[in-house]
C-alpha cells in the first residue's frame, strides 16, 4: 500500500524482497558499516536544551530549587515563552524574507529539542524543566507497560491516568506555589488535553481561538503582576509543514504569520519583561520515493521479529518478541546501513539519548531496538499508519534540521 502521492517503499513485489542495494563504489569489497549509535549527535541536557530553558528562567524569578543552568537567560521579573510549533533553527535562518523579525533576533546560538523530537516530547520538556528520560513522555507513541499497547502520548489514547504517567510538577506550578502570577494562553481546545495537564498546568489557562487574541492576551498576562510567567503557542508551521512540506508556499505563508505574532507580542512588552521565542522541534521533507520511505507493513526483513511499532518514521520504537531483540536489531542495522542510527534499548540510554538518566518506570516504554534517521527517509507503515505515512514533512531524529531550534530573546 503506497503513500499518498508517492511510490510504495522498499515493499514487496509478488513475494520478493525489494532490497536493491546501489552498486559498489569502485575497489569497495564490503557494504559500508552501520552508523554507529555512539557517533550520533547527543541533545545537550542540562546546558542547552529545551528543558533548560523555563528552570533558569525560574531560578530568574525567585522561584526555589531552580538554578540557572542555559546561558542567555537573565533574570527577569516578567516572562513570556512563545513557542511555535515545528520552527526548527536551519528552517529559520533558510527564509529571511519571509520572518524578518524572527531572523533579525537569530544572532545567538539554538537549543537542541531532545530526543525525539516530537512535540508531546518537547512540550513535557518544556513544561516539567526534565529529559525525557525522567518525565516519561518518550516519543509519539510508546508501549504502555501495564497493557502492553501502544500509547498515543499526543492523543492520550488509550486513556491511563495522567498524573500516574507523568507524576512531576510542572515549572509553572511550582513558579505559581511560590507567588509568581502564571499563565497560559493557547487554544481552547488544549484547556483539558491530559498533555495540558502533566506539561503545561499551573496558575490560570487562557483559551483564544486567534493569533492576535493570544498575543495581546499573553501582553496582558505579562503585565498583571509584579513577578510574571506566560506562556502560549502557535501551531499551523508545524501542520503544514507536515501536510505539504518545509518551504513550500503554505507553510512560507505560516511562518510569515508567525513572524507577524512575535512582532506584535514584542511591541506590548510591559516594563521588566524578557520575551523567549521558541520551538519543539525542526522538520525535514521526505521525497515519496521508494528509495526514501521504508515501510515496516510491507518488508518482511524490518518486519520479522516485531511484535509492536512505536513513535513516528524518524525515530522509532520497535518492540520485540520474546528472543527476538538481538536478531531485529541485527536485521535493521543491515537494512537501514548509513542512513539510521539504531541502537538497543541499553545503548540508547547508556548513552544518554533520553537524557542523563532514565526513571525505571520509563524503561519499557522505550523500544527493544530503537532507529533514529540520518538521511532525509522515513520508516513508514503505510497500513497500521496511513495518515502518518502520506505526510511531507516530518520530524523526530536527532540531526540538526530537527534538533537545533530558536532561542530568540527580546527584552524590554
Amino acid at each position: 500500500m503506497a503513500a499518498t502521492g508517492g511510490t510504495p517503499g522498499h515493499g514487496t513485489q509478488s513475494g520478493t524482497p525489494q532490497h536493491t542495494a546501489p552498486p559498489a563504489p569502485p575497489g569497495a569489497d564490503h557494504w559500508p558499516a552501520p552508523l554507529d549509535p555512539a557517533a550520533a549527535p547527543v541533545p545537550r541536557y542540562g546546558t542547552r536544551s529545551l528543558a533548560d530553558l523555563l528552570p533558569s528562567a525560574a531560578a530568574g524569578l525567585g522561584v526555589p530549587g531552580f538554578v540557572p543552568a542555559l546561558a542567555g537567560v537573565e533574570p527577569a521579573d516578567r516572562v513570556c515563552v512563545f513557542l511555535i510549533d515545528g520552527l526548527g533553527w536551519e528552517q529559520l535562518l533558510a527564509h529571511p524574507e519571509d520572518a524578518p523579525f524572527l531572523h533579525g533576533l537569530a544572532t545567538g546560538e539554538p537549543l537542541t529539542a531532545g530526543f525525539p523530537a516530537t512535540t508531546a516530547t518537547s512540550l513535557a520538556s518544556v513544561g516539567t524543566g526534565l529529559p525525557p528520560g525522567a518525565h516519561g513522555l518518550p516519543g509519539y507513541t510508546v508501549r504502555d507497560p501495564a497493557t502492553g499497547e501502544l500509547m498515543n502520548q499526543l492523543r492520550w489514547h488509550p486513556w491511563t491516568s495522567p498524573r500516574a504517567w507523568q507524576p512531576y510538577p510542572t515549572v509553572f506550578q511550582l513558579a505559581h506555589d511560590a507567588g509568581v502570577h502564571t499563565a497560559q494562553v493557547s487554544s481552547p481546545a488544549f484547556e483539558t488535553t491530559p498533555l495540558t495537564t502533566i506539561a503545561l498546568s499551573g496558575g490560570t489557562f487562557h483559551g483564544r481561538l486567534s493569533g492576535e487574541e493570544r498575543m495581546d492576551l499573553a501582553a496582558e498576562q505579562l503585565a498583571a503582576a509584579d513577578r510574571t510567567l506566560v506562556y502560549t503557542y502557535y501551531s499551523e508551521v508545524d501542520g503544514n509543514g507536515h501536510r505539504h512540506g518545509v518551504d513550500s508556499d503554505a507553510w512560507r505563508g505560516q511562518l510569515g504569520y508567525a513572524d507577524r505574532l512575535a512582532r506584535r507580542l514584542a511591541e506590548q512588552l510591559p516594563p521588566r519583561a524578557v520575551l523567549y521565542v521558541t520551538a519543539d522541534h525542526g522538520m525535514v521533507d521526505i521525497p515519496f520515493t521508494e528509495d526514501a520511505r521504508y515501510d515496516v507493513d510491507e518488508d518482511w526483513e524490518l518486519r520479522a521479529g516485531v511484535r509492536l511499532l512505536g513513535g513516528e518514521g524518524r525515530a522509532r520504537h520497535v518492540y520485540t518478541a520474546p528472543g527476538a531483540a538481538a536478531d531485529v536489531l541485527t536485521v535493521w542495522r543491515e537494512v537501514l546501513g548509513e542512513r539510521a542510527w539504531v541502537a538497543s534499548r541499553e545503548e540508547a540510554v547508556e548513552l544518554g539519548w533520553f537524557g542523563p538518566k532514565v526513571d525505571e518506570r520509563v524503561r519499557d516504554r522505550l523500544g527493544d531496538v530503537i532507529a533514529a534517521t540520518a538521511d532525509d527517509i522515513a520508516i513508514v507503515a503505510t497500513r497500521r499508519e496511513p495518515k502518518e505515512s502520506a505526510l511531507a514533512g516530518m520530524h523526530g531524529s536527532l540531526t540538526p534540521a530537527e534538533q537545533l531550534v530558536p532561542l530568540l530573546t527580546v527584552r524590554s
